[in-house]
């Protein structure tokens, strides 16, 4: 499909960007409209960060074409481009004597002139940036003094009060605790949604790229693997063939890596469902504990957890009643560990089968508290 200049804020055609004149990565067609976020994903190594400095115009594109807000973005003067675009790219930048206040107020060089007097409105638009990422109070300290997490909140309020229609980010959450990741990244979304901002941004957590992308593109080795969707790039096995999982998996239900399975045959059969399964499949996994596990729907989220962290699951189909044939399979697997423990102990009419299972294992003296297990 053509990509037409009135919908998209910022988009490529046969883009070929790479160093030294030598081409990584050719024919990248990319595309982000205003309010839209564009989150970049792939290996260590496979380009991300080369398309985002080609877009922020720090390396010369080596083909293609670039296209900003109708214009060509190569053509564009630094200031015209500048008013149009902030870019916060990985690395700590190099500050001598400068305060917070300082390194966010360099955002208005734009609008400041040659000697970067700021005026009124100028003032403003960096109190009102700090404001927004939580950091005026740190107006008047050393930038340099600053933690890391600070650092990247000021460099955002930096580009926000540049006041651009598209911001380039390059792992913008690289230095930040959990707590600061999800609020950086709600301010993304902030300025997306409230201020119609185009984000172009690169993420290593898969799990938050599948949240706040509206689209991911997919780069890999020389070529741009898949573009489309967060539920259709998440989906299945693909993850792990793109950043080539071989121990181990990617959860898709759960957006996380996970350890392989512990190896042998299972010592203990975990009668679960509902979600009362996980955290005990997890700590069986962190023991290197074999299990078993059942009976399970395969709607239900313990069966997604089990399929990535055990060798031995009873299941049967979604919305399907409990087949015979299913319970003969559980209790057979049931009957060969040493243990039972119940996740749960109460079942309704569909899980008849597991409180079977559960009486069994009570009568033959199977049954565990599973936080004895070791």
């Amino acid at each position: 499909m053509k990509v037409t200049k009135e919908k998209y804020f910022f988009y490529t055609e046969k883009l070929s960007v790479g160093y030294d004149g030598k081409p990584l990565i050719r024919n990248i067609k990319m595309q982000v409209a205003r309010g839209e976020i564009l989150v970049l994903i792939g290996p260590n190594g496979a380009g991300k960060s080369t398309i985002l400095k080609s877009i922020a115009r720090q390396l010369k594109i080596l083909g293609g074409e670039m296209y900003l807000d109708l214009q060509d973005l190569t053509r564009m003067s630094g200031k015209e481009a500048a008013k149009k675009q902030a870019v916060m790219l990985t690395g700590r930048i190099r500050t001598e004597i400068m305060t917070c206040f300082d390194v966010v107020s360099a955002g208005r060089y734009p609008y400041t002139g040659t000697l970067g007097i700021l005026g009124d409105k100028d003032r403003e638009a960096v109190r009102s940036a700090m404001e927004l990422v939580q950091t005026l109070d740190l107006a008047e300290r050393d930038f340099s003094a600053v933690s890391d997490g600070q650092k990247q909140r000021l460099l955002l309020a930096r580009a926000i009060c540049q006041e651009p229609e598209l911001i380039v980010l390059d792992e913008p959450t690289s230095y930040l605790d959990v707590s600061h990741k999800l609020k950086f990244l709600m301010l993304l979304k902030k300025l997306a949604r409230e201020k119609n901002t185009a984000i172009i941004l690169s993420l290593h957590e898969l799990d938050l790229a599948g949240k706040i992308a509206d689209t991911v593109m997919c780069v890999k080795g020389e070529h741009i693997d898949r573009y489309g969707p967060p539920d259709e790039i998440f989906a299945g096995d693909y993850v792990r063939e793109l950043f080539g999982i071989e121990e181990g998996s990617y959860n898709a239900a759960f957006g996380s890596a996970e350890l392989p399975p512990p190896e042998g045959e299972p010592r203990l059969f975990v009668i679960a469902g509902g979600g009362s399964g996980i955290s005990i499949y997890r700590m069986l996994q962190r023991k290197g504990i074999p299990f078993a596990t059942g009976i399970l729907m395969k709607n239900d989220v313990d069966y997604a957890a089990a399929s990535c962290l055990c060798r031995h699951v009873i299941a049967e189909e979604m919305f399907e009643p409990l087949s015979e044939d299913t319970f003969r399979k559980a209790r057979a697997l049931m009957l060969s560990c040493e243990r039972v423990t119940a996740a749960r102990r109460s079942f309704g009419t569909l899980g008849r089968y597991n409180e079977m299972l559960l009486k069994e294992a009570e009568q033959r003296g199977m049954l565990t508290d599973f936080h004895t297990i070791s």
